[in-house]
């Protein structure tokens, strides 16, 4: 069955490539399904410049993007953003929009980004992806009363952290059903190359928020975790690691410290910029190796990254830091999850002892639990049951 469908996202706000690869995803995946799918954004934050390196004041670049991206894939008229200075609206005219949210059969906003969803009702259900769990239950439990409204304005809630519904350990409990999901990949747009830098290969964000305090655990970000792996470099050497990484709003990485163990750093705004460059810098790595954030370590909820999740369908090998993710993705090969130096070590020489083997394997898990027909068509079935509405919702 055909449905229109409205995605949100953060595509026009930060025209990066892996962010548009986050959101574009969900869209390019539905449309491949058959739905009738439209892109929205309405975040109510002043929109980013890669060249300017911060938020700006005129959003041309920004909506500009945004035109070709959809452009390119045959979604020219599917498009709509607002600005924040006074809400002026881009893209689809202003009627065509609201007849869209209006009467379409599913709003899911990925990653909360609506600012007001409330105001996006129409006759069908809202729907609310948490692509941030643990730091998403921490804060209800902490009794933030707008957050909690926001997500409670939803009909049904989905999550990355897939182990909520079954007591995640580190994370406490809402009161929401958090169905379980993951990253959608339109495999078709990941093609497996024979490039190969030697490089082991990550994109990340040092610190991008202050940590959150709850009951005795602090639950923080990469430069937590990262203190802990500071010598992996010599340990691991010949191979090479290599950090696209950025420092985080308010944030200094500490760029000499880094070098001197060994790391190698690059700027993410020159080497993956763009859609296609991100995709080219993933698919030339050798492999990837990444700590999560300490929030995410500690909440043990089983959240996966949408980053790791384009390394697989490169078929490139994934190393990352576990966050309980073994419970619901095969480990061991082409998937390697460590706690600590040593087994981070041990990760990475395995991949070396058998590098083709784990690149096939890499693609296999891509294949088999992140492919958008089966993400997506499962996400869908789902929001539509009658079992999935959150109670007192009147979606």
């Amino acid at each position: 069955m055909s449905l229109r469908i409205v995605v949100t996202g953060l595509i026009g706000q930060y025209p990066m490539g892996g962010v548009t690869w986050d959101y574009f995803q969900y869209v390019l995946g539905l449309h491949r399904l058959g739905h009738e799918v439209y892109y929205l954004e309405d975040t109510g934050i002043w929109p980013y410049a890669p060249a300017e390196d911060g938020t700006v004041k005129d959003c041309a670049y920004n909506v500009d993007y945004l035109a070709r991206l959809f452009e390119r894939f045959g979604l020219g008229d599917r498009w709509a953003y607002c600005f924040a200075w006074q809400k002026q609206w881009f893209g689809m005219a202003d009627a065509t929009r609201r007849e869209v949210v209006e009467s379409a059969d599913l709003l899911i906003n990925v990653s909360g980004m609506l600012e007001r969803p409330q105001e996006y009702r129409g006759r069908g259900r809202l729907v609310y992806i948490d692509s941030d769990p643990t730091f998403t239950q921490v804060k209800l439990a902490k009794g933030y009363d707008y957050f909690r409204a926001l997500i409670d304005a939803h009909d049904v809630t989905f999550s990355f952290g897939e182990l909520l519904d079954q007591g995640a350990s580190g994370t406490p409990p809402t009161g929401h059903r958090w169905l379980p999901t993951r990253q959608p990949m339109v495999l078709a747009e990941w093609p497996v190359g024979d490039a190969d830098r030697g490089v082991f290969t990550t994109v990340m964000n040092w610190n991008a928020y202050k940590p959150i305090e709850y009951q005795g655990t602090s639950f923080g970000q990469k430069d937590v975790e990262f203190a802990k792996f500071h010598d992996l470099p010599q340990r691991v050497a010949p191979v090479r690691i290599e950090l696209a990484a950025n420092a985080g709003k308010g944030h200094k990485l500490p760029r000499e410290l880094l070098q001197h163990r060994g790391f190698t750093l690059v700027d993410p705004s020159r080497v993956c910029p763009d859609l296609d460059a991100y995709r080219d810098y993933v698919t030339s790595s050798r492999a990837e190796w990444s700590v999560a954030k300490s929030g995410y370590v500690a909440g043990r909820s089983g959240w996966f990254s949408c980053r790791s999740s384009c390394y697989l369908a490169a078929g490139r090998p994934v190393v990352v830091q576990d966050t309980g993710f073994g419970e619901v993705l095969p480990v061991g090969r082409g998937l390697l999850a460590f706690r600590d130096l040593e087994g981070a070590i041990d990760a990475i020489r395995t991949v070396e002892a058998d590098y083709a083997g784990h690149r096939a394997a890499a693609r296999d898990i891509a294949e088999q639990y992140f492919d958008s027909d089966k993400v997506l068509g499962s996400l869908v079935e789902r929001a539509m049951s009658s079992d999935a509405v959150r109670p007192g919702s009147t979606g």
